[in-house]
């Protein structure tokens, strides 16, 4: 019996990045042993690096260098020109979509298209999955704050030809809100923020009282200030039968993080090895409470 393989996928960039250090990150990705890339803005309109068509046509290069692409959606809509653009990614007619919001999937389905249901799509339940799946969902992404012992009760329902994906290193998203935070902090309403996004490309870091690392604010977004790291979970994630594993990028390091869990997954490097490697690196430390049923900010493995 071939011990279980899954895929490696690399997540929408979530962070407001120049546009030449985007190209220049998809670049070198294009070389990259990753199997999927998702491309998009999924987190604010107002980040104007990259239209549309821009997306598409980066999609057309990823596509020739051999990656499966998936476009990914906002998760947050608020304005006619968010759906405009939300319309024209579901009617794209060549890749995959990443629907984020319930407005996605409703396009999507009403197209009879396949598609991926992203971390912005609540999915608690295998009831829920198979309801989904029922409107074309090919794909799911497990929602971060879920545990291994949920993943394990939803694999069991899960509908035959429906791929699972685990979010599997990175900041965590956990949360979104109409109000953006990194404006506020600099006293700027959120009409006129400056673009001062473009100053933190990963996010701005949050402190207890205490002085302990806590969130990051990413705009709209609330992360985690910790990275997750589920590297030492490999065993486990391939006997839970997870189809692909998503690293989300980072400014600096994204590249040795995908070869760690490409020699692992090869199993080629001792994954607790390699955890500890990519681990040690980071300001913040490592995460993986979620993962096991702990609050999410805890280091357990």
């Amino acid at each position: 019996m071939t011990e279980h393989q899954p895929k490696l996928a690399l997540g929408p960039v979530l962070y407001y990045w120049p546009q030449e250090k985007l190209l220049d990150f998809y670049e070198r990705m294009s070389a990259a042993p990753v199997d999927i890339v998702y491309l998009g803005e999924t987190v604010c309109s107002k980040r104007h690096a990259m239209n549309t068509a821009d997306w598409l046509a980066l999609a057309g290069r990823m596509s020739a260098a051999g990656k499966e692409v998936i476009l990914s959606t906002m998760a947050l809509l608020e304005a006619e020109s968010e759906l405009k653009t939300l319309r024209r990614l579901c009617e794209n007619g060549r890749f995959t979509v990443e629907a984020n919001d319930m407005g996605a999937v409703r396009l999507l389905a009403e197209k009879g298209v396949a598609f991926v249901l992203g971390t912005g799509i609540n999915v608690y339940s295998g009831r829920t999955l198979r309801f989904l799946a029922g409107l074309g969902a090919k794909r799911w992404v497990m929602p971060v704050e879920l545990s291994r012992t949920t993943l394990a009760a939803i694999q069991v329902e899960r509908p035959d030809k429906v791929e699972t994906e685990v979010f599997v290193y990175g900041r965590l998203p956990l949360a979104y809100s109409a109000r953006c935070f990194t404006a506020r902090h600099h006293d700027l309403p959120k009409d006129d923020c400056q673009y001062r996004c473009l100053d933190y490309p990963e996010g701005l870091t949050l402190s207890t009282r205490e002085g302990q690392a806590f969130l990051a604010i990413n705009g709209i977004q609330t992360q985690s200030a910790q990275t997750c790291n589920l590297l030492p979970e490999l065993a486990e994630l391939r006997e839970l039968k997870v189809d692909v594993l998503r690293i989300s990028p980072q400014t600096e390091g994204t590249e040795t993080v995908i070869e760690a869990f490409t020699a692992c997954v090869r199993g080629k490097r001792n994954p607790l090895e390699a955890a500890r490697a990519l681990s040690a690196k980071l300001p913040y430390g490592a995460c993986d409470g979620y993962w096991r049923g702990e609050p999410g900010l805890r280091q357990v493995a």
